[in-house]
């Protein structure tokens, strides 16, 4: 069956970096569209940024775009989030998705999404 295993989160201070990977596995991971969301306490679930299936189309959010960078490596079946400058507000657990989609596609809304990991929790200290 597909599985999304993401990890790479952490406790880190304000102004650091993290990169967030996501290894699927079960899935012709070439034909998938990936994205990643983050669910913070007492909020719903929000788009991140997502990628296309050869990475050549990427969208992320205002809150994050010159912070986030999403890649994917089809050749290992993982797609990476790196992530500068943290923020005590970028708490929250990230979730990767994934979904079959046309070449070019990226999808911003969790409902497009078929598959979800189980989350990897990433907290910034102030």
């Amino acid at each position: 069956q597909v599985q999304l295993v993401e990890s790479g989160g952490g406790l880190v201070q304000a102004g650091g970096s993290l990169r967030l990977s996501c290894a699927a596995s079960g899935l012709t991971f070439s034909s998938y569209a990936m994205g990643w969301f983050r669910q913070a306490p007492g909020k719903n679930r929000e788009f991140v940024a997502a990628i296309s299936r050869n990475g050549g189309s990427t969208l992320y959010a205002d809150s994050v775009k010159d912070r986030f960078t999403i890649s994917r490596d089809n050749a290992k079946n993982t797609v990476y989030l790196q992530i500068h400058s943290l923020k005590p507000e970028d708490t929250a657990v990230y979730y990767c998705a994934a979904r079959t989609a046309p070449y070019f596609s990226v999808l911003r809304t969790s409902n497009e999404y078929d598959y979800w990991g189980q989350g990897t929790q990433v907290t910034v200290s102030s």
